[in-house]
């Protein structure tokens, strides 16, 4: 059997191919399902809270002075400075 090319394929089929492993979610593209206002999808496809400061929930705060609500420690306050420090380590 050939193998071809991944980037022979339609743009469309790769998306497809991406969304259908989660691998896509976390780009916030026009396919995946949008969260609510506040809310962006995780990498897990879950709707989490924007971060905010509203310690209420949160997971960590970040060196800006925000709090973020991540299920997932990689990644935490990339856009805030990164974590000041934890409250509920993921």
């Amino acid at each position: 059997m050939r193998r071809r090319n991944l980037l022979a394929f339609p743009a469309a089929l790769v998306a497809a191919v991406g969304l259908a492993s989660g691998a896509a979610a976390h780009h916030h593209s026009a396919a995946t399902v949008a969260c609510k206002s506040g809310y962006y999808m995780n990498v897990s496809s879950h709707c989490v809270h924007s971060p905010s400061n509203n310690p209420v929930g949160a997971t960590a705060k970040c060196y800006d002075g925000t709090y973020s609500y991540s299920e997932h420690a990689s990644g935490t306050c990339s856009h805030h400075g990164g974590v000041a420090h934890w409250i509920h380590h993921p």
